[in-house]
């Protein structure tokens, strides 16, 4: 069980959302309550066991930014998932402590309070499970549990917020990753072009994004997987990409067809300003997407039902990505703060 909690309660700790009311699209033929299914919802999910509290972000808003987590002490949660990036990094593979890099692109973390399970593959069923996998991870950030906690330990500034957010002030791997997966649930989409449309702002965007739209839910069949307000349903699909080994969560479902080759499917929300695209960040702008989507992927078994040519015009698919460009916000920066000591 998930215990929502108001976005105006978390205004103060970073840029939020508009405050809009999830509303359920009754029918998808009608064009105003097509709008109304990606109106942004009100508050954010919460689960029981790690309930929100400002010290418990404030404390994980500290160790996402701080590269005492890692074991030269260069690379931190920030690296791979920077605010002015759109919570991304901007390259192909993540880059932490080996310079060869990792396997996959780093995924942005907005909106991920709305978008459990995580990792490409969905190995993480919550936030809270994902903490150690980087941190320990020798390619990533390269430090043992022992030692994350023994460097918290003896800093003054964490003893003092690791008391303030909980009452006996013990520092536990538990508590590391409830905190840092508080802060990451505040991570959510700013107010859009297209947020503002859909509440009624008629020039907010411009017409070839408003057919773009209408190409989106209708020929394109973009809206079969990214849906809602966060431009995902979640769920793990095979569009025709991948090959060779890597194979997505067929890895987790080894007897699975339709699972082999199927990666998440992203959210949306500032996806032009995140490019490269696809998990291993092999395509390099949204128009190259667009005409992988129009061509159909590779056609087997596991290729999602949903991929197949498309025969886009030109102009539809310009007015498509007129509209995608109307999902980011008009500023996407976050100041980084003053860890020095």
């Amino acid at each position: 069980m998930k215990v929502w909690v108001s976005l105006a309660l978390l205004a103060a700790l970073v840029p939020l959302g508009p405050r809009f009311g999830a509303t359920a699209a009754e029918s998808s033929g009608d064009a105003t309550a097509m709008r109304a299914s990606y109106r942004r919802p009100a508050v954010i999910p919460f689960p029981d066991g790690n309930p929100y509290s400002a010290p418990k972000a404030a404390l994980g808003k500290m160790l996402f930014f701080d590269p005492l987590l890692s074991r030269s002490r260069t690379v931190s949660c920030a690296t791979c998932h920077n605010p002015s990036l759109s919570w991304g990094d901007g390259l192909a593979r993540a880059v932490g402590e080996d310079p060869k890099g990792l396997p996959l692109r780093a995924p942005t973390l907005i909106d991920v309070a709305f978008t459990e399970p995580l990792g490409w593959d969905g190995k993480f069923k919550d936030i809270e499970s994902v903490t150690f996998g980087p941190i320990t991870g020798r390619a990533n950030m390269n430090l043992t549990e022992s030692e994350v906690i023994d460097r918290l330990s003896a800093t003054p500034a964490y003893i003092d917020a690791f008391a303030s957010a909980y009452e006996d002030g013990a520092i536990t791997r538990r508590r590391i990753e409830a905190a840092l997966a508080t802060f990451q649930r505040t991570i959510v989409a700013e107010e859009s072009p297209f947020d503002r449309w859909i509440m009624g702002e008629e020039t907010a965007i411009s017409a070839a994004a408003k057919r773009g739209f209408e190409i989106f839910n209708g020929k394109a069949r973009c809206s079969n997987c990214h849906s809602g307000p966060s431009f995902t349903d979640g769920s793990f699909q095979d569009i025709g990409t991948a090959q060779g080994d890597n194979i997505g969560r067929g890895r987790l479902f080894p007897t699975s067809q339709k699972l082999r080759y199927a990666f998440k499917t992203p959210t949306l929300r500032n996806v032009a300003q995140r490019a490269p695209y696809m998990h291993d960040g092999s395509v390099a702008t949204l128009e190259d997407v667009i005409e992988l989507y129009d061509r159909g992927g590779i056609d087997r078994p596991s290729r999602s039902p949903s991929i197949r040519p498309l025969f886009l015009t030109a102009n539809e698919k310009t007015d498509l990505v007129a509209f995608l460009q109307t999902l980011s916000a008009a500023s996407t920066a976050t100041p980084v703060p003053d860890l020095s000591r």
